[in-house]
Parts: structure tokens; sequence; C-alpha cells
């Protein structure tokens, strides 16, 4: 069996820890309150939320498979990069992650709230009707339909490792382009550079239209995308830039 490298035991063990405080700790939602990623402009977001979400998951599932994967992936990605570039890379990737999806959330925000302002509504107005999902008396059906419209993006809340991993995953895509990987409910084996190009296509259109292929409907997957290109630009930059031509090391 795969022996685990330093940096991921320690990434894991620091996402066990916040995932048994989160169960543990204000039943089940202080931590979610505190450390999950919000929108900025909801009142809920805090700044260093962009960090700790990376640590944070929303049920035993989410977790496993995450640490699953970072496990899989991130231990030889790992002993090749060794520690401090792989947690750069990791780091990396879930900030690139939380600027696509956030950047998506206010692609779709701020073309309706500038509509709702236009419409009359006060920013005091439109922030009370969205924290709290009830409608102010006087608010016409075309206000109610454009706060529908951005309320999603409003209340959005991020948990979890899946943008670092999607990084991770780019990475060793770069590095082992011919090993043959398999998803456990498709048990058909496919190179890796087929496989994880594959799955970050998936996320993209999954994130345009809504319509979910492997993961919840929940998932944010423009996050996934934006981890998996991070990794990528960082991999490319790296070997381009610092390694031997012929060599990851």
């Amino acid at each position: 069996m795969m022996q685990v490298s330093e940096t991921v035991k320690h990434l894991i063990i620091i996402n066990v820890i916040m995932f048994v405080g989160t169960l543990a700790i204000g039943n089940g939602t202080l931590f979610y309150e505190w450390f999950a990623l919000y929108f900025p402009k909801n009142d809920a977001f805090q700044p260093w939320q962009i960090l700790t979400h990376m640590f944070m998951h929303g049920g035993f599932m989410h977790i496993f498979f995450n640490m699953f994967a970072l496990w899989m992936f991130g231990t030889p990605v790992e002993q090749v990069l060794g520690s401090r570039r792989f947690l750069f890379l990791y780091i990396s990737a879930g900030l690139g992650a939380v600027l696509l999806q956030l950047g998506y959330y206010y692609f779709e925000y701020i073309p309706n709230y500038s509509a709702l302002l236009e419409t009359g509504l006060s920013p005091e107005n439109i922030k009370q009707m969205l924290t709290t999902n009830k409608v102010m008396a006087g608010t016409s059906t075309t206000q109610v339909e454009m706060l529908k419209d951005i309320f999603p993006a409003f209340n959005a809340s991020m948990v979890g490792a899946s943008g670092c991993i999607m990084g991770v995953m780019a990475a060793f895509g770069m590095m082992n382009p011919e090993a043959r990987l398999m998803l456990i409910f498709l048990p058909v084996p496919i190179k890796a550079k087929y496989f994880i190009p594959g799955i970050i296509i998936l996320d993209l259109i999954s994130g345009l239209t809504g319509q979910s292929f492997f993961s919840p409907s929940n998932t944010a997957y423009m996050a996934h995308v934006g981890g998996a290109l991070t990794g990528f630009f960082i991999m490319w930059y790296w070997k381009k830039n610092q390694f031997n031509q012929n060599r990851w090391y």
C-alpha cells in the first residue's frame, strides 16, 4: 500500500480535526458560520474564510472522498515536488478556486443588483430581503424575480478541499500522463491525460448549465475548474522555468 507523504498527512489531520470540531462544537453550525466561505456582500463573510473553508467539509462522504483523493494524488506529487512546493501548489489551487467561483457569483450578481437599484429599491432594502428571504410590502413581481436571480449567489457558502485537490490532480496528470485511472462507479481504466481534463470539462459544463454528472447539485463546480487551472499553470511555469526539460525533479 502506498505510504502517505508528510505534508499530505498533516493536511489530512487538519481536515479531520476541523470536521470533528464541526460535529462536536456548536451543534454542527458554529464552525460552519465561522469558517465556511460566504459571498463577500453577505454580512457572514470574514476575510479568514478565504483560507479556512479549504479545511471544512459538509459531511462524511464529502471529507472521505476528498481525503482519499488527496492521499492518492497528493502523495506522488509531493514526493516529486517536495513539501514546500507541494504546499504552495495546494494552497494556490485553493485560492484559484475561490477566485473563479466568486468571480462567477459576481458575474451573476452585479447585473441583477444594478437592475434592482434602477427599479427604485435601495441597497438597504435589497440586502434586507436577501438576508431574511422575506419580501417587503410593495415589492413588484419583476423585482421579486430579480431578487430570486441573485439570492443563490448572495447566500452561497463554500466548504471543502476540492479546489486544492483539483490543482493537485492537474499536477499529477502533467507528471504522469500515461497513468491509468478509474472512477469507482465506472471501472474502466483511462489514461490520466484524458481522465483529468475530462473531469474538468464535466465540471465546467455542470457549472454553466447546472447539470450535475457525478457531484451533488450544490457543488461549487467553478471552484473545481479554478483549482485545476491554477495547478496546471503553476506546473507549466515550473516545468518551463525551473525544472530540467526531461524530468520533474
